[in-house]
């Protein structure tokens, strides 16, 4: 199909969906919703500041919900245009396309701040302002490096999981160990489980602020064993996420072939 033959869905799907525009680089439409993020996003860092807060709230306010309804409609032109690929095709495949995580962060981006426009609470006002932080996750969208990254997380999410366990039994049995040896001599920093989880936290992440340590010959012997496997804690993940990486680049050079070979056979 030319470029002459495309439907205006066609059309339009080519410029908001960032590996459809030709040439490999964001199209104008993209570039502007780019633009718009980082305006709201600036207006967010703005408004905490009480001096501006006080002379151009009323502006900042009225410009974040102009934002916020330019999102609600790109949301809306995007779920018609999705259509345009088979997967999501017919309103079952729309609702493939709703759930998926960014739609529905492209959803949050919006959603939120038209709901609550006339809130007067404080703390509803806060938590306004914090959702309004998760439009940062729009740009991930048209980044390639953010989509590496969550293919590699989501090809070894079983091993991460795996990890976290055993990170969280060692956690607690080395509070355990703390609690019994430096609970007499150090009763309240080590005199109970929860007290000790403490130091295990940032023994094992290798932080180590130095606010919580044993005292006792037994509490130095057990920290030092714990500080060393909190080494071997930090490099298993590292380790499955080094090798994941690499194979998802694999998978994802090969789906970037794969597709401009379809393209230039629909262009031809």
């Amino acid at each position: 199909m030319t470029a002459g033959a495309l439907t205006l869905r066609a059309r339009i799907y080519r410029h908001l969906e960032p590996t459809a525009w030709p040439g490999g680089a964001m199209s104008p439409l993209n570039q502007g919703i780019v633009a718009l993020v980082l305006l709201s996003l600036a207006l967010f860092v703005l408004e905490t500041e009480p001096a501006l807060s006080d002379a151009w709230g009323g502006v900042m306010r009225w410009i974040d919900l102009s934002v916020a309804a330019l999102f609600a409609v790109e949301y809306g032109v995007r779920l018609w245009a999705a259509g345009e690929e088979p997967p999501f095709s017919g309103w079952r495949g729309r609702w493939r396309w709703v759930i998926q995580p960014m739609s529905l962060i492209d959803l949050a981006a919006f959603l939120p701040t038209l709901l609550l426009a006339g809130a007067s609470d404080a703390f509803v006002l806060r938590l306004l302002r914090l959702l309004r932080l998760l439009r940062i996750a729009k740009l991930g969208r048209y980044s390639s490096s953010v989509l590496l990254v969550e293919l590699t997380v989501r090809r070894c999410r079983r091993e991460l999981a795996v990890t976290l366990a055993i990170a969280a039994c060692v956690l607690l049995i080395s509070a355990t160990m703390l609690w019994l040896a430096e609970s007499d001599a150090q009763p309240e920093t080590f005199g109970s489980i929860p007290r000790a989880l403490w130091w295990s936290i940032v023994t094992l992440t290798t932080v180590g602020y130095g606010d919580v340590y044993p005292v006792t010959v037994a509490g130095k012997i057990l920290g030092g064993i714990v500080a060393l496997i909190g080494i071997g804690m930090i490099a298993m993940p590292a380790g499955i996420l080094s090798g994941s990486f690499v194979e998802a680049s694999r998978v994802l050079r090969r789906r970037r072939v794969l597709i401009r070979r379809l393209r230039a056979r629909r262009r031809a």
